[in-house]
C-alpha cells in the first residue's frame, strides 16, 4: 500500500482539547498571594529604611562651642541678616547666594579658606572678618562675643552629626535607628 504524499507546509499538530483550562490548585493560589504579600512587605520595608536614612542624626555636633547656644544662634543669624548673603538651613528666608551656603557647615575643613575649622576660629571670623581676611566681602557687623558663640554653635549643628536641614515629616513619623 502506498501512502499519499504529504502536502508541503508546516507539520500538522494534534487537535487541541476544547475544554476550559483548569484553575490553579488552591495551594498554588495561596503561594502566589503569599509571594505578592512578601514583595509588598519588602517594598514597604525598603521605603521605611530610606526614610529613616533621611532622619536627623541623634549624635552630638562635631564641634561644640563653649558658652554657645544653638537656638539663640539660629535667632541671631536671622537678627543679623546673615540670610541676606548665605543659605542657612533652618533659618527662615536665609536663601541668598551672595556668600557661600552654610549648609553642612560642621563638615567644612576651613573657616574663610584660611583657618582650621575650630570654634575659636569661627567665632573670631564672625566677629572680625576683615581682620582674618582683609578685603573679604564678609562685612563686619559688630557681632558681640556671646552672639558670635551662639551663631557658631548653630552652624556646628549643620552637617554630619548635627541637625541638618529641617525635615518635611515630623520626627515621630520616622522609625528610630
Amino acid at each position: 500500500m502506498v501512502t499519499p504524499p504529504r502536502a508541503a507546509g508546516p507539520p500538522s499538530r494534534p487537535p487541541r482539547s476544547r475544554r476550559a483550562p483548569r484553575a490553579a490548585p488552591p495551594f498554588a493560589r495561596r503561594a502566589a498571594h503569599a509571594a505578592a504579600a512578601a514583595l509588598a512587605a519588602a517594598r514597604l520595608a525598603a521605603a521605611a529604611i530610606l526614610l529613616a536614612a533621611c532622619r536627623e542624626p541623634r549624635e552630638r555636633p562635631l564641634q561644640t562651642v563653649a558658652g554657645g547656644d544653638a537656638e539663640r544662634g539660629r535667632e541671631a543669624i536671622a537678627a543679623y541678616g546673615c540670610g541676606g548673603c548665605h543659605v542657612v538651613p533652618g533659618v527662615p528666608g536665609a536663601r541668598a547666594t551672595v556668600g557661600p551656603p552654610l549648609t553642612d557647615y560642621a563638615d567644612r575643613h576651613y573657616v574663610a579658606g584660611r583657618l582650621a575649622n575650630r570654634p575659636e576660629h569661627l567665632v573670631h571670623w564672625i566677629r572680625n572678618p576683615q581682620e582674618v581676611s582683609p578685603g573679604t566681602a564678609m562685612p563686619d557687623l559688630g557681632v558681640p562675643e556671646q552672639a558670635a558663640r551662639d551663631i557658631a554653635a548653630y552652624l556646628y549643628t549643620l552637617g554630619r552629626g548635627g541637625l541638618g536641614a529641617p525635615h518635611l515629616l515630623p520626627k515621630d513619623w520616622l522609625p528610630m535607628h
